[in-house]
C-alpha cells in the first residue's frame, strides 16, 4: 500500500509537508504548484516553493518529494523542467487538474483537460527535457464540465511518456463537493498501461477501504483528510494490512508537539502577518478529529499577536509535560 501527500496549494505547503511526514505512513509528497509562463524561472523560485530541494529532494523525515509544474506552453514547461531536474527532485509531476478560476482563465489546470492534444504535447516535451531516469508524473481531475473526456485525457498522459498518473475522481465544475466518482478511476486504469494513484474524498479509513475497491488502486493520495488526521496514512496502512488501525492513531499528546513545531516553522520562514492564520487555518481542519484541537480553536482564533500564540503553546506543552510526569509516577507506585 503506497500512500502519496498530495498538493494543495495555500494549505499543503512545505511547513506542512514538513510535520506531517514525521509523523509516518506517507511514501512520498508532491508540492503545490509552480506556475509557468513565458519565462525560463530562475532556481530560487524553485527552491523557495519546494525547499526539499536544498534537501537532496526529500523532507527532513527523508520523504521523497516530488516537484510540480502547472502552465500550457509545452517548450517553456520543458526548459523549466530541465532546469528543475537539475536541482535534484523525487520527479516532476504536472498538473492537469487545478480547479482555481484564476488559473483556468489562463489555460492552465484543469483547463487543459478540454485539450487532450495539448496534454499530450506537454507531457511529451517536459519527458524529452529531463533526463531518463527522472521520474514523470502527472495528476488531472475526470475533466471540465463533465468527464467525457476523461479516458483521451488519461490516454494522452501515458501516451507522451509519463509514467504514473493521479486521478482526482472530480470534475473541476464538482470542485470538492463530495462524493468522489472512484469508480472512474477503474476506467482509467483499464485504457492506460502505467500506474495510476486514487485520490478525493479520502478523510477514514473507510473512505480509503471503499476507494481500493472502487478503483482497484493500490495507490492512494491523500490531502485534506492527513491535514486533518496527520495519523491517517498510518491507520490505512494497519488496516490493509490486516491490524488494528485504532492502535496506529496519531493521539493529541503526541500531536501537540508537532503543533507547536509547525508555528515555530511558520514563525521562521513566513511573513508575519500570515503566521497567526497559518496556524489557525491547521487547526481548523485538526478540530473535525481532535476536541483538543477545537479547544485551542476557540482561544486561538481571534488572536493574531505571535508572541501571545508563544505564551499560550508554552502554557499547553508545559501542561503536558506535567501531565506526562504525573502519569509516569503513577505507574511506578502501580509496579511497586
Amino acid at each position: 500500500m503506497t500512500i502519496l501527500l498530495a498538493p494543495m496549494e495555500g494549505l499543503l505547503d512545505f511547513v506542512l509537508r514538513d510535520v506531517l511526514t514525521r509523523v509516518g505512513g506517507i511514501d512520498r509528497c508532491v508540492s503545490e504548484f509552480i506556475r509557468i509562463t513565458d519565462q525560463l524561472l530562475p532556481e530560487r523560485v524553485f527552491t523557495r516553493i519546494v525547499p526539499e530541494l536544498l534537501n537532496g529532494g526529500r523532507t527532513f523525515a527523508g520523504v521523497p518529494v516530488r516537484a510540480q509544474l502547472l502552465g500550457s506552453d509545452p517548450v517553456c514547461l520543458a526548459e523549466n523542467a530541465a532546469r528543475l531536474a537539475a536541482l535534484g527532485p523525487a520527479g516532476i509531476d504536472l498538473n492537469f487538474g487545478c480547479p482555481a478560476n484564476v488559473v483556468n482563465r489562463h489555460g492552465g489546470g484543469a483547463a487543459l483537460l478540454k485539450e487532450p492534444e495539448t496534454i499530450f504535447a506537454i507531457v511529451k516535451a517536459v519527458r524529452a527535457a529531463v533526463p531518463a531516469g527522472m521520474p514523470v508524473s502527472a495528476k488531472m481531475r475526470l475533466g471540465y464540465n463533465d468527464d467525457s473526456n476523461a479516458l483521451e485525457c488519461a490516454q494522452a498522459i501515458a501516451d507522451g511518456g509519463a509514467g504514473e498518473l493521479v486521478v482526482h475522481a472530480r470534475t473541476k465544475a464538482q470542485a470538492y463537493r463530495p462524493p468522489a466518482y472512484w469508480e472512474r478511476i477503474a476506467d482509467i486504469r483499464a485504457v492506460v498501461n502505467i500506474p495510476v494513484v486514487a485520490n478525493g474524498e479520502i478523510w477514514t479509513v473507510d473512505d480509503a477501504r471503499r476507494c481500493r475497491e472502487a478503483s482497484g488502486c493500490d495507490m492512494l493520495m491523500i490531502g485534506r483528510g492527513a491535514v486533518a488526521d496527520p495519523g491517517l496514512g498510518l491507520a490505512i496502512k494497519a488496516d490493509m494490512a490486516g491490524l488494528s488501525h485504532a492502535a496506529s492513531g496519531v493521539t493529541w499528546p503526541l500531536l501537540l508537539p508537532l503543533v507547536a513545531d509547525f508555528w515555530h516553522i511558520v514563525c521562521t520562514r513566513l511573513d508575519t502577518r500570515a503566521r497567526a492564520g497559518r496556524l489557525k487555518q491547521w487547526l481548523n481542519f485538526l478540530r473535525r478529529r481532535f476536541p483538543e484541537a477545537e479547544v485551542a480553536y476557540q482561544c486561538l482564533k481571534t488572536i493574531n499577536d505571535p508572541t501571545v500564540i508563544d505564551e499560550w503553546l508554552a502554557l499547553q506543552l508545559q501542561d503536558l509535560a506535567t501531565t506526562k510526569r504525573h502519569a509516569g509516577l503513577s505507574r511506578s507506585a502501580a509496579v511497586m
